[in-house]
């Protein structure tokens, strides 16, 4: 290579600088590209949540992920008396909390969300979750449990703690735990009709498909930039050099 060619491209520094650039905007805009037809997938399977009927019973954990927003009709009793306070969950940039209360059936017991509700301004004043124990019939979809983006290390409530108990993004097993009762490792979200809930407007899988989107094209933008500045720089440095 002559050192013309050379001074045209650029220190090697500055190439790699450009390729990593690159090769960074385009990961994440592909990721977000996946992400969007993930969550778009998500959406038709919400949608089409109660096309094959309502199931009867539970659903095994191992057909959780494939049976996903399918919804399920089922007899049983709530436990009033050991709910857990789905801590962090916020609604239109207010705090508060979401309900689940154990729902124990023929099959075995299942996690019901019951919705969310904001959470008062002193932490140590919970909400009134109680419900009625008396036998019913619960319909929702199947859904599965929050998870944060970064899993910080908490320190479980002691087994002595009063009910309600508030838990930061739990495990089903964590809660079983908790309950000293085995559970489904899914929940069940209340359908937005049914009695005894709080605010209730499911959306599947978080962010929705389009803002997955917009995070690609701007990633993509990135790249782009980082090209154009790199050939900038070099036709000005190529023009000045003797």
């Amino acid at each position: 290579m002559t050192r013309r060619a050379v001074r045209w491209l650029g220190p090697w520094w500055g190439v790699l600088l450009m390729l990593v650039g690159v090769a960074v905007g385009v990961s994440a805009g592909l990721w977000q590209v996946n992400r969007a037809a993930y969550k778009q997938e998500l959406e038709a399977r919400f949608a089409a949540g109660e096309a094959g009927g309502a199931l009867p019973l539970l659903v095994t954990d191992e057909n959780a992920g494939e049976s996903r927003y399918r919804v399920i009709r089922v007899s049983g009793r709530y436990d009033a008396k050991r709910q857990v306070l789905l801590d962090n969950i916020s609604s239109q940039g207010r705090p508060g909390y979401q309900v689940l209360t154990p729902f124990r059936t023929g099959e075995g017991t299942v996690l019901v969300n019951r919705g969310w509700l904001p959470a008062n301004g002193d932490r140590r004043v919970l909400p009134d979750i109680q419900v009625g124990e008396e036998p019913r019939e619960v319909l929702g979809c199947i859904e599965l449990l929050p998870q944060p983006g970064i899993t910080l290390a908490a320190v479980p409530p002691d087994a002595a703690s009063a009910w309600p108990r508030r838990l930061l993004f739990p495990t089903a097993a964590q809660v079983s735990a908790q309950l000293g009762t085995s559970l489904r490792s899914y929940q069940l979200l209340l359908d937005p009709s049914a009695p005894d809930g709080y605010q209730r407007a499911w959306q599947p899988g978080g962010m929705g498909p389009d803002r997955h989107r917009g995070y690609a094209v701007q990633w993509f933008g990135l790249a782009l930039t980082v090209v154009v500045i790199y050939l900038v720089l070099v036709i000005r440095n190529g023009k000045q050099a003797p």
